[in-house]
């Protein structure tokens, strides 16, 4: 009997031992694959990593760059796609607000960045740019016809969207005026509309759109801007990825698709000769 109960004691033992083995090696399998898996993300694209680029965007700012029917779309986004296409990548865009988005490309949270963005040097001490895809123009938009001059918004209340172009023009052009920082399109057009604001300084092809839609309000004045050219912004550093979508906007320069997105999303600001494809 003692010699049979020890054999089963033994057996038990061996057959205890051979599942903690299993169970040792599953977990670590389980830990080494998750390793692998965390190493590899959006961010490393054009480093030999993900193909899907993540960008940051905005969904609220028509017609460069806007949500419909839950998809962000745009002069700018569909020309990041067309761009990206050439490249050899797939786009996945993300919505956030303007003011964190040259931070989140920065801090490798997007990949790259698509909202009309001006390359300031104060910008580009954040983030680099690709090439030029446009300049930039900003104008007034105001329920008051009667102010044709950047000048007369001295003492007005002036809504702009935070960190902006915009923001920083009124400051360094209009000090007297009465600043109103918004941190979405959505936000300061609903202030201007519901009085907060008097005056609205945006990017020239979004007030021609919000102008349209609503008659109480008019581009009373336009400033053009063409020593501030809009570039699609990558983490600084990774001059791979900038490289491509930099032949991959060539591309889609000469083969006219440049001028098919301009021609529905932005006819009226004008083409530089730059932009016209090849004939």
């Amino acid at each position: 009997m003692n010699l049979l109960c020890d054999k089963h004691m033994n057996d038990g033992r061996r057959m205890r031992t051979s599942l903690l083995r299993v169970v040792a090696l599953a977990v670590a399998g389980i830990t080494a694959t998750t390793a692998l898996t965390g190493c590899g993300s959006s961010s490393d694209a054009g480093q030999g990593g993900a193909q899907t680029l993540r960008v940051g965007t905005l969904g609220d700012a028509p017609p460069n760059v806007y949500q419909e029917n839950g998809v962000y779309t745009g002069f700018d986004n569909e020309l990041f796609k067309a761009v990206a296409d050439k490249a050899g990548y797939k786009v996945e865009f993300v919505g956030t607000d303007f003011s964190a988005l040259l931070g989140q490309v920065a801090n490798k949270t997007y990949d790259a960045g698509s909202s009309a963005i001006a390359q300031t040097e104060e910008r580009r001490k954040t983030v680099d740019f690709t090439d030029p895809y446009n300049y930039e123009y900003i104008s007034i938009l105001s329920k008051d016809k009667g102010i044709t001059d950047a000048k007369l918004l001295d003492g007005k209340r002036v809504a702009v969207i935070q960190a902006t172009v915009g923001d920083k023009y009124l400051g360094a052009t209009v000090p007297g005026a009465q600043v109103v920082r918004f941190p979405s399109y959505d936000t300061a057009i609903a202030g201007l509309r519901n009085g907060n604001a008097d005056a609205w300084v945006v990017d020239l092809t979004i007030a021609e759109k919000y102008a349209k839609e609503d008659p109480t309000l008019a581009v009373t004045a336009t400033i053009e801007a063409n020593d501030l050219p809009h570039g699609f912004a990558v983490r600084k550093g990774n001059d791979e990825l900038r490289g491509k979508l930099n032949d991959g906007l060539r591309a889609v320069i000469a083969d006219g698709t440049w001028q098919k997105l301009h021609d529905k999303f932005i006819p009226s600001v004008p083409v530089p000769d730059k932009f016209k494809p090849k004939s």
